[in-house]
Order: C-alpha cells, then structure tokens, then sequence
C-alpha cells in the first residue's frame, strides 16, 4: 500500500521516499542518477529493468504530479516487446492504478516521481 504527499511517497514495508522503485516483493528509493534520467527525454528503458529482472509483468509509470515527467517512447516499446502491460499516468492516478494491482495480486512494479 502506498501513499503520497508532495515530496514524498510512503512505502508499506519500505519508509519514505521522494521517488520509488517498486516491484514484486520489494522496492525502495528510485535514483535517477543511476541511468542519469532527466524529466525530458524522461524514463529511460534501462529505469524498468530493475522491475523486470524482479519478475514484474505488470509496469506502473508515473509522469508527476504536474506530468512534467515524460517516458520515452523506446520504453513503452521496450515493455511492449516483452509482453509487459504498461500502465502510463499522473502520480496521484498512478499510485491508485498501483495499489489496485498489487491488492489484486498481480506481479506489479512501479516507477513513481513524488513532485513535478
């Protein structure tokens, strides 16, 4: 279960975050530093293969809360390739799309930016 305020997203299990990773069994902080992600060109093929290597078949993708986050298209492409249902929305909507689908059980992971 999540939730969310500006700045920070509230993980069961995992704390405070400003931005999560989250995938099946687990997740944690999401740092874009990592892949070096900006919010233009935005999230990068390489920000969901944590979640797939964790067995995800079910991808998340939050655009903040003022959709000033994009997602590349090679990532949607990159998912679709693999067979992955892809779910691309505002924070708020993402984090409720979220928590449906893990309460439903399903192998869900998610890339969720906190602010803008």
């Amino acid at each position: 279960m999540l939730s969310l305020t500006w700045g920070e997203i509230e993980v069961e299990g995992v704390g405070r975050v400003r931005d999560a990773a989250l995938f099946p069994g687990g997740g944690g902080p999401w740092d874009w530093n990592v892949t070096g992600t900006r919010h233009s060109p935005g999230i990068q093929p390489a920000d969901v293969e944590p979640l797939l290597a964790a067995g995800a078949t079910t991808v998340v993708l939050s655009l903040g809360q003022h959709e000033a986050l994009d997602v590349m298209p090679e990532t949607e492409d990159h998912l679709d390739e693999r067979g992955i249902d892809v779910h691309v929305a505002e924070t708020r909507e993402a984090v409720r799309v979220y928590n449906l689908l893990a309460d439903a059980g399903v192998r869900v992971g998610a890339l969720l930016h906190s602010t803008c």
